[in-house]
């Protein structure tokens, strides 16, 4: 025998593996295992990160969801207070108002007044007609409003 088949046949394992493989099904089995092992731990690994990134979402959501509720604690507060303030002014307008409609009434009294001394005595009173009064019906007002009326005046941003 010569020295290169006595070499080939002494050492198998420098065969190529293909032949190898063909020849013995236990390494064919074993190398399919070791791949199912390797995607075996593959998908727990991306199952695992998965599951990390979903909880970290999960996470996320929950901190985001405590701060928005905490904005909307801190936004209701701010209506409560401007709601109060503008029952307050509410009602301050209003004791303004009926202070109009009563110095208002006095005044058309003194102009009667005024018109019947005029006519009774004979001497001439100037007794000026009183306006109506626009700011009794501010909704009427001639012209644009004296000052826009902005959101942040109102809620204070």
């Amino acid at each position: 025998m010569s020295s290169y088949s006595q070499s080939r046949s002494s050492s198998p394992s420098q065969q190529p593996s293909s032949a190898s493989s063909q020849e013995d099904p236990k390494l064919l089995l074993g190398a399919e295992d070791q791949r199912k092992r390797k995607r075996m731990i593959s998908n727990r690994e991306s199952a695992r990160r998965s599951r990390m990134r979903k909880q970290q979402r999960l996470d996320d959501l929950l901190a985001q969801a405590a701060q928005l509720r905490a904005e909307n604690e801190r936004i209701s507060v701010r209506i409560g207070v401007t709601s109060q303030r503008l029952v307050g002014l509410d009602g301050g307008n209003a004791v303004l108002r009926a202070q109009v409609a009563e110095l208002s009434d006095r005044l058309r009294s003194l102009g009667s007044v005024l018109r019947f001394v005029e006519e009774f005595s004979g001497v001439a009173v100037d007794v000026p007609e009183m306006p109506e009064d626009p700011l009794l019906r501010p909704w009427q007002l001639p012209g644009p409003a004296p000052y826009p009326v902005m959101a942040s005046d109102v809620f204070g941003f």
